[in-house]
């Protein structure tokens, strides 16, 4: 029987929806894989996000018909329709309060897409680098639907913060190749001088085209926006970070008790740590022992040098963890070290594969101009991004879409649920002897503390709570950006500049940064409510490949379905 509105199942009405979000956003598709994206961008205009706000409520009302069928109450359609109502529910919530005509950001917004979304774009023939030329001349479009969307903000009273805009406006300077090594030309000129020389007209001059866009916004940004907002907030407020907090975490978290794990895990990590930078270092306190490392420890030296290390290293993780604590497919065990195009956030980030892996799962270091990278930085980092951490789980997601749904496998994620895997991979490779010297456990225990730091300063400085009477840092005073940006300093082994971008990251995406602790303490426990049902029957290897193939789920739901496996 063919599939209509009327008989459609949760799965077949969220692969529907991937199809039109693709149609109204080509930088999905090219995500995705999907070339017949690539010469066109995304329309960041008011026009444009009502149009997504439009599918997103077309699609739940077909979503309701669907739940009704009788076959819709297999586990693999619940969970899709689960997901796909949890998910459109929150971006509806984040869109009805008007969030996409305030949104400026140090590393999440629609002119990083516009800029970032060229970086996965293929460029391996004649014919794909005609669709480059195309989508450079689409950049001034695409950008000046952003500007009206943001003007539109100020018109009703909804600025983004001023440290947001300030360091986006540093950013814009940097892409438009000021005060960097291309000799003067900007991001998108030096993009396309790797395209074929029969096009090398039409693609400096649409590389051109697209730069001076970039000057224009600058200078609107500058010259407009940068001083509407100058007096506003960089804070949320409660109602705002609760929304956002659904948003990334798909669920309505106790921001309180939340706050309060955070201080939890702070206390236990800094007596772990106290514990390994005495290995180091005797008598010296965690980052005492750390800047000895910076010093005195291992280092890689140079930029291509460090990027081979990490392939050597998500390499070696694949051959030591696959048949043994996880089972990957061929393709899946495919993952590209990159590093990061200059102008972006400090942190390093994962892109997915493609939908038919034709271009693999990418990690990608932001070297921040560095030439010498700390070992001790990167090991249990590249743990999280790579393997086994947001590669493992996204790749195999994408391996068993005909199972899930294009949905579940792609653009439906939850942040919280990849982050807390990505920090649960972390600890998992403590767990299993991958950090047996005390440089690469104090690294890794580093990082940790940083996601610990970040649930007490995200949630703290948004919501204005009081530090408590135990803290070491400033007991009984309320939170402020600079206090949280002193604290975070002092318990980071980081350069100050990536304190400084970690904290406009923060202040920009209200509630993301709380994911990586709260989505890792969700995993953990499923595994432990599975572990006590199975008893000495457990099998962890069966257990975390179940976990990896049933899609991104929100916390809400995560700890149950875990539990079942």
């Amino acid at each position: 029987m063919p599939v209509t509105s009327s008989n459609a199942l949760p799965r077949q009405v969220a692969d529907a929806y991937v199809d039109a979000r693709i149609e109204l956003d080509p930088a999905v598709g090219t995500y995705l894989g999907h070339k017949q994206s690539s010469s066109r961008l995304p329309d960041y205009s008011p026009a444009g996000q009502e149009a997504l706000a439009d599918l997103a409520r077309e699609t739940l009302g077909k979503l309701d018909a669907a739940e009704k069928q009788p076959e819709a109450n297999s586990d693999e359609e619940r969970r899709c329709g689960r997901l796909l109502r949890e998910r459109l529910t929150a971006e509806l919530a984040v869109h009805e309060a008007d969030e996409g005509l305030r949104a400026v950001s140090n590393i999440h917004s629609p002119a990083h897409t516009v800029r970032e979304v060229f970086t996965v774009t293929p460029t391996e023939t004649e014919e794909d680098w005609a669709a480059v030329a195309q989508r450079l001349r689409a950049v001034p479009q695409s950008l000046e639907g952003y500007r009206a969307s943001l003007a539109l903000g100020l018109d009703r009273g909804l600025p983004g913060g001023p440290r947001a805009a300030g360091t986006f406006i540093g950013q814009l300077g940097e892409w438009l190749g000021e005060g960097g090594s291309s000799g003067g030309r900007g991001w998108f000129e030096e993009f396309a001088a790797g395209g074929p020389e029969r096009l090398r007209t039409e693609l400096d001059e649409a590389a051109r085209t697209a730069n001076a866009s970039l000057d224009e916004l600058r200078g609107w940004m500058r010259g407009v926006y940068a001083p509407a907002v100058s007096g506003a907030a960089d804070t949320a407020g409660r109602e705002r970070y609760a929304r956002w907090s659904r948003y990334f975490n798909g669920t309505d978290l106790d921001l309180d008790e939340a706050y309060a794990y955070g201080w939890s895990e702070y206390h236990r990590l800094l007596g772990e740590m106290r514990k390994e930078a005495d290995r180091i270092l005797p008598g010296a306190g965690p980052w005492e022992a750390l800047a000895h490392l910076d010093e005195h420890g291992e280092h890689i030296e140079g930029v291509e040098e460090v990027r081979v290390w990490l392939q050597d290293l998500m390499d070696e993780a694949v051959e030591a963890l696959d048949g043994t604590h996880f089972e990957l497919a061929e393709r899946v065990r495919r993952v590209e070290s990159r590093i990061a195009p200059p102008g972006g956030a400090a942190a390093p980030y994962y892109t997915a594969p493609s939908e038919d892996f034709s271009r693999p799962g990418q990690t990608w270091l932001p070297t921040m101009g560095a030439t010498r990278f700390p070992v001790y930085d990167l090991v249990s980092t590249w743990y999280h991004e790579g393997v086994p951490g947001h590669h493992l789980q996204i790749a195999q997601w994408v391996h068993v879409a005909d199972r899930l749904s294009r949905y579940q496998a792609t653009i439906g994620q939850v942040s919280a649920n990849a982050e807390g895997w990505a920090l649960y991979a972390e600890r998992l490779m403590d767990e299993l002897g991958f950090l047996p010297d005390p440089e690469r456990r104090l690294g890794y225990l580093d990082a940790q503390m940083m996601r610990a730091c970040r649930v007490i300063v995200d949630i703290g400085m948004h919501l204005g709570l009081r530090i408590p009477a135990d803290s070491p840092f400033r007991p009984g005073e309320r939170w402020t950006p600079q206090l949280a940006q002193a604290f975070f300093g002092m318990h980071s082994s980081r350069p100050a500049e990536f304190v400084e971008s970690e904290l406009t990251r923060y202040l920009s995406m209200p509630a993301q940064a709380i994911g990586y602790k709260l989505g890792e303490r969700a995993w953990l426990l499923g595994r432990e409510n599975a572990r006590r049902a199975h008893g000495a029957a457990f099998d962890a290897k069966a257990w975390h490949m179940a976990a990896l193939s049933q899609g991104s789920l929100g916390l809400d739901d995560l700890v149950d379905e875990l539990s079942k496996l």
